[in-house]
Order: structure tokens, then C-alpha cells, then sequence
């Protein structure tokens, strides 16, 4: 087992609380009450992303990981591992599907799903982007937990009142992205992107969590007690696809708090749905900086998104365990 990464107290209190949600692997529970997690996006320009988030849902501990794309990426995704669900349902311009008819399977899967991840390889044509704005008010009025990224965050940037309001939805740009969102919403961070900037675009948002990428992550609904730092050491590579790890850990942690809300086991703590939509999106940035700081050790300047695939199940046993395992 690597060693310990340093943490502060706050950060050890924080981990205690993120194992709480996780729940224990009993004998009554069946198939898919694990998590079940599906990502919409893979184009015929991007394979890699839509595949390193399912596959770090599936590797952190998700019973059923679900790729919804393009035909082209399909053939391509179901040849990196046979682990993952891959659903040819996306379509790309020219195409003589409309928008509804496209995202009308993707909708009826809803009801099957724990938590919806939404942008990694999605692109911005314009079919795709339309089928998705479907997708996700049919999810909003399931009360289904999103995750969004890369360029569903575009979408926002173009029609924020998709998600203006959900409390129930997790946006996770990088400093760039951060930057185009709270232009698109009137928000001036004044060169903020730390807590005050988190804080205005989630609350300009009506309480989304934000999660900011970056040397330091900053997670916030924008209030004070659910505004926290994800300060892990991480690693110094800043290769592409990374941030799939983040949205595929996230997609568990949101499927396993699911179980935990509707008390699928003996759980403790207490804790109610804005707390642990924090805890969720905090536990996947302290898990995907643990993975980028053991997969640099070994990999340095050589690091690769795939390298962090490989250390997911490393980093949930390095920083939380299982219960009578916890490190903690």
C-alpha cells in the first residue's frame, strides 16, 4: 500500500464523512444497487474521455457503467474494455433524427440510472448539444443527479436556465471554463476563481455545486458551510483527460449517496441532500488527486489519463477503505 498523502484535519474530517455514504457490500443487495452510472458524450472525434469517466465510475465501485454516444465512437469504445455498457444512441449533424427522437431512449433509460454524467467527448455539434438540453430537463424534472463538463458546459454557457436552480447538479470547470461561465451568467469574479469567485457563480446558478479545477480545487454551493477546498498534493503532469477521472468518481460517489439518503443500510451521521451533494463532489476531487499524485510517482513526466484509470481503486483504499479497513 503507498504511503499516506499528508492531509490536514480538515481534509481527515471531510474523508470520515465522504465514508459514510459509501455503502458496506452486503449479501441482500443485488445488481446494480452498487451504482449504476451512465456518460453521454463520444463523438466521432472523441473516444478517450467518455471511456476514462465510465471506467473511473466502474473502477471506484459502480455496479453497471453505461456509455451513451455516436455510432462511430461505439465501435471504438467497446474495443478499450468490455466492462462498459456502450449505447450507439447519439447522433451527429447531417442527420435526419431530430433532437427529440434522438434523446427519447436516453430519456427512458432515466429511471434506471443512480446519476447521469454529461460531456466528456460530447463536442459541439449541433444536434448533439440540442439532444442533450433535452436530456437534461428530463432529468431535472427526474430529480435525477447530474454531472457536467467539458462541453455540456458550454451548453450552460449558451442556456444556463437548464440548470439554474438544481440542486441536484454538479458543474465541474477547469479555470478557463470557470471564466466563460460567470461571463455568460453577469457574474464579475473580479480575478476571482477561488472561494468568493466559486461562491458568486454558484449562487448566481441558484445553488448548483461548482466544482473549480485547478492547483487547488474549490467546491461550493455558494454558501459558507458548503464551501470547501480539495487540497490534496496531486500531481505536477497536467495531461488531457484527467478530469474524467473527477466526473466518473463523482457519478459514483452521487449513485452511492443515493443508497445512503434512502437509508439502504445502517447508516450514520445524519446527513441531508446538500451536504452529502458536497461530500460527493469533494470525495471525487480528493480521490482523482490522489490518483494523479500515485500514478506521477510512477509515471512523471510520462503521465497519461489512462495511468489515472489504473489508480482509482488505489486511491478509494489509500484515503477511505472499507469500513473495517478505514484508514481513518
Amino acid at each position: 500500500m503507498p504511503d499516506q498523502p499528508e492531509m490536514s484535519p480538515a481534509t481527515k474530517e471531510l474523508l470520515k464523512k465522504v465514508r459514510m455514504m459509501v455503502p458496506p457490500m452486503l449479501e441482500k443487495f443485488h445488481k446494480g444497487m452498487l451504482g449504476r452510472v451512465a456518460v453521454i458524450g463520444g463523438s466521432e472525434n472523441y473516444t478517450g474521455a467518455p471511456y476514462f469517466s465510465a471506467m473511473a465510475s466502474a473502477r471506484l465501485g459502480a455496479d453497471l457503467s453505461h456509455v451513451i454516444c455516436t455510432p462511430p465512437a461505439a465501435n471504438v469504445i467497446k474495443t478499450y474494455s468490455p466492462n462498459l455498457m456502450v449505447h450507439p444512441i447519439m447522433r451527429e449533424t447531417p442527420s435526419s433524427n431530430s433532437a427529440s427522437s434522438v434523446a427519447s431512449p436516453v430519456i427512458a433509460m432515466l429511471t434506471h440510472l443512480h446519476s447521469l454524467v454529461i460531456g466528456p467527448g460530447l463536442g459541439r455539434d449541433e444536434l448533439m448539444q440540442a439532444t442533450v438540453a433535452e436530456v437534461i430537463t428530463a432529468a431535472r424534472e427526474k430529480k435525477i443527479p447530474l454531472v457536467l463538463d467539458a462541453d455540456a458546459l458550454w451548453l450552460i454557457q449558451q442556456k444556463p436556465d437548464l440548470v439554474r436552480g438544481y440542486k441536484e447538479c454538479v458543474l465541474t470547470p477547469n479555470v478557463m471554463e470557470f471564466g466563460r461561465l460567470a461571463q455568460a451568467v453577469g457574474v464579475d469574479t473580479e480575478g476571482d476563481t477561488g472561494r468568493k469567485g466559486c461562491q458568486a457563480l454558484a449562487n448566481a446558478l441558484g445553488g448548483v455545486m461548482v466544482v473549480r479545477k485547478g492547483g487547488v480545487d474549490w467546491i461550493s454551493d455558494g454558501t459558507d458551510e458548503r464551501t470547501v477546498t480539495g487540497d490534496g498534493e496531486g500531481g505536477r503532469k497536467r495531461s488531457g483527460g484527467q478530469g474524467d477521472t473527477l466526473t466518473g468518481s463523482i457519478g459514483t460517489l452521487l449513485a452511492w449517496r443515493n443508497m445512503y439518503l434512502e437509508g439502504q443500510w445502517d447508516t450514520e451521521g445524519g446527513m441531508g441532500r446538500e451536504e452529502t451533494l458536497m461530500l460527493a463532489a469533494w470525495g471525487g476531487s480528493a480521490i482523482t488527486r490522489e490518483c494523479s499524485r500515485l500514478a506521477f510517482i510512477e509515471r512523471g513526466r510520462s503521465l497519461q489519463a489512462s495511468d489515472l484509470t489504473d489508480k482509482v481503486p488505489v486511491a478509494f483504499e489509500t484515503l477511505i477503505g472499507e469500513k473495517e479497513e478505514s484508514k481513518l
